[in-house]
């Protein structure tokens, strides 16, 4: 994976997202601008009221005549205070409105960004890469950027434009106590951020930790039954601690770090706002300034270090942010898949398949595939069987274009398959897997998924030819019985023939077959048997074998081994070459026989 380091970078990957937004972003902003005005506006005019009081009081306590307390203009003076209040209570309500409003469109634009994303990426991406930790980068990455931006962003901005406006304040009133409090608030900030810079990458790690965290979890509870039956419960729970533990502990150092700021700003408040008071008392006493400009100036203080704290309070969202910014980043700047422009076109294929001196590793410095040539003439059934690991789902992988070969070609028709679009190669194929995919919604609609525009008759006739139908309309709901998240209200079996029925609705020009009848009953197995032979009449196929017995038929078998095509020939003339086919076949015939 491409690393995205710098904050600049990140920006750049982030930032189209919000440019369709900019016009409710920058009146945000705007509003931010003059409720910080109003805010800033406040203490100076509480202070007129304090030093009107001061100087009425002098002049009832020096008796002079028709002194007394100046109600008209103290009654104006807070009549002006609550317009500031209410002016910036209302531009806060509305800056909160245009800011969250364009920062969930921009959110809702970057998740589907990050799906359409994820179908252009190579299937090497997912080999690599836990799918709970994309699952953490595409949710929680997303909803913590999201809340930060959300929460904290107002709260940035309006601190920066709060300070700005309140040191403006503070040095119309009186230029030598702001100069000192220039120094000295400055100071907190810089010690702020030398923390934040020692806790970023613990974060980031926090973050790493979480997506391992997730993928562990995604893992465990998906081979949740495989654990039970082999007493694993206790390795599980360990691996879960232990990437628990991780969590954990850089949670704590991150948070601990960045709590820091909290106690110190606080300290450094009180020791600034004693300084002035000090120093301004003895102004005021002096008659340099009013008392009522020294409560503003104090004010002011508090104006600076109340948002000043909360943005450090902040800092471990904004952190927490900057790391799932990050994360999200890197997914966006994976490269896609490379699509070579060709004119080159494999619309309905005949299904010749040629494998010519192929070869292909899944890293460049380990070569797995070595010098694979065959044929497969449209029609035929080529088999390929061959122990774990030989290479046999690395062909399909091939033939697919889900990885490009390093060397030879596979060609369709003559037509070299890297000269034809992914899309409209991949329209030729049909698959029914091992391990079925079924999505929730009906059995129609999952049916239905091979080729959208079928009719109703061309779904009942699909299923038909898959040997589903009956089973289908045992159901009270026929085809339009759902299937539930989990797909546990269908067997394993019956999902296979509804992937069969799928495929045949598709009529592709070569079919592939992941075998795969043992863990399926009886009954189900004939079913399934009869199902594949009817979708494979008049079509190209490649069966993945697990069990010989089913591939007598086939007009080529190919027995891999170690990357390589070991033997090849029909099921009597590889039984006649007495290698490892025939190894292979009298193995699973005994097993057979001594199981039955």
């Amino acid at each position: 994976m491409d690393q995205i380091k710098s904050k600049k970078h990140v920006f750049s990957k982030l930032f189209p997202f919000f440019k369709p937004y900019l016009i409710p972003l920058i009146g945000g902003f705007v509003l931010i601008f003059f409720a910080a005005v109003f805010t800033a506006a406040a203490p100076i005019t509480e202070g007129l009221i304090t030093t009107q009081l001061t100087s009425d009081a002098k002049d009832i306590i020096a008796h002079v005549p028709g002194a007394g307390v100046n109600f008209e203009y103290i009654t104006y003076v807070l009549f002006v205070l609550a317009g500031f209040y209410i002016a910036a209570a209302a531009c806060s309500y509305a800056y909160n409105f245009c800011l969250t409003n364009a920062i969930q469109n921009a959110m809702f634009d970057l998740r589907n960004a990050i799906e359409k994303k994820l179908q252009k990426l190579p299937v090497s991406y997912f080999d690599k890469h836990a799918y709970g930790d994309i699952l953490s980068r595409i949710t929680n990455d997303v909803d913590t950027l999201s809340n930060a931006l959300q929460q904290s962003l107002p709260q940035i901005v309006n601190a920066i434009f709060v300070i700005i406006f309140a040191y403006t304040m503070m040095f119309t009133i009186n230029v030598w106590m702001a100069l000192i409090a220039l120094i000295l608030i400055p100071g907190t900030f810089f010690l702020s951020r030398f923390i934040i810079k020692k806790s970023q990458r613990l974060f980031q790690a926090q973050q790493d930790a979480l997506g391992n965290l997730n993928g562990t979890v995604q893992e465990k509870y998906t081979g949740f039954s495989e654990i039970k039956l082999y007493g694993k419960q206790q390795e599980a729970i360990q691996e879960f601690r232990t990437a628990n533990q991780k969590v954990c502990d850089h949670g704590f150092k991150a948070q601990f770090i960045s709590g820091l700021m909290s106690p110190l700003i606080a300290f450094m408040t009180y020791l600034i706002i004693g300084s002035i008071a000090v120093f301004g008392a003895i102004n005021a006493i002096n008659g340099v300034m009013t008392v009522g400009n020294l409560q503003a100036f104090i004010r002011y203080i508090w104006q600076i270090f109340q948002p000043l704290s909360q943005v450090t309070q902040l800092s471990a969202t904004i952190q927490s942010s900057v790391a799932a910014a990050t994360r999200v980043a890197q997914i966006l700047n994976e490269e896609d898949m490379v699509e070579h422009q060709t004119s080159e076109s494999l619309k309905n294929a005949k299904g010749n398949v040629t494998f010519e001196q192929v070869s292909f590793g899944y890293t460049p410095d380990k070569v797995f595939i070595h010098d694979l040539t065959f044929d497969a003439k449209s029609g035929q059934t080529v088999a390929i069987v061959g122990p774990t690991g030989a290479g046999k789902t690395t062909i399909i992988n091939l033939l697919l274009r889900f990885y490009d070969v390093v060397g030879g070609c596979i060609k369709i028709d003559g037509v070299d398959i890297r000269d034809v679009p992914r899309s409209e190669l991949r329209s030729n194929f049909g698959m029914v897997l091992q391990d079925t995919w079924l999505f929730h919604g009906t059995i129609y609609d999952n049916i239905k998924y091979g080729k959208d525009d079928a009719t109703e008759q061309e779904i009942i006739e699909a299923a038909k030819i898959a040997n589903v139908h009956d089973f289908i309309m045992s159901l009270p709901d026929g085809y339009q019985t759902f299937i539930n998240e989990e797909g546990t209200n269908v067997s394993q079996g019956e999902k296979q023939l509804i992937t069969i029925a799928r495929a045949v609705l598709a009529d592709p020009s070569i079919l592939i077959l992941d075998e795969a009848t043992s863990s399926i009953d009886t009954r189900l197995e004939k079913k399934l048997q009869k199902a594949m032979q009817n979708i494979m009449v008049g079509r190209t196929s490649f069966v993945i074998a697990h069990r010989l017995s089913t591939i007598r038929n086939a007009d080529l078998i190919l027995v891999m081994k170690d990357g390589r095509i070991a033997e090849k020939g029909t099921h009597d003339e590889l039984l006649s070459q007495k290698g490892i086919y025939e190894t292979l076949y009298n193995s699973q015939f005994a097993e057979e026989t001594t199981v039955s």
